[in-house]
């Protein structure tokens, strides 16, 4: 299983969510072909609605503990209530270009 489907079935598993889209954005960053380090995750959970911001991204980072500490650099995290989901359209910011940061460009 790849970690972009382990990323989708820990936290299927872990929350009800209304909306979940795991993508794996590393091909969006100088890293060899077929990566799997940088992915965006955007999550809609009744299960946020009595949690602040902070409090939700600290479960997910808890949730995918095993994968940050392995091979995933990055990940970005957008996560809502159904009612922050709808307010904002039922959309989320794209990520940003990259902008490098490899150790030998800042040479």
């Amino acid at each position: 299983m790849n970690i972009q489907s382990i990323i989708q079935s820990k936290i299927e598993a872990a929350l009800q969510t209304t909306v979940l889209e795991v993508e794996n954005e590393s091909h969006m960053h100088s890293v060899p072909a077929n990566s799997e380090t940088h992915f965006r995750v955007v999550l809609v959970s009744e299960d946020f609605d009595s949690k602040p911001l902070i409090a939700r991204h600290r479960q997910l980072n808890k949730l995918l503990e095993e994968e940050l500490n392995g091979g995933v650099h990055a990940l970005a995290l957008h996560t809502y209530t159904p009612a922050e989901w709808q307010a904002r359209g039922e959309s989320a910011k794209a990520s940003p270009e990259c902008r490098g940061g490899s150790a030998a460009e800042s040479k």
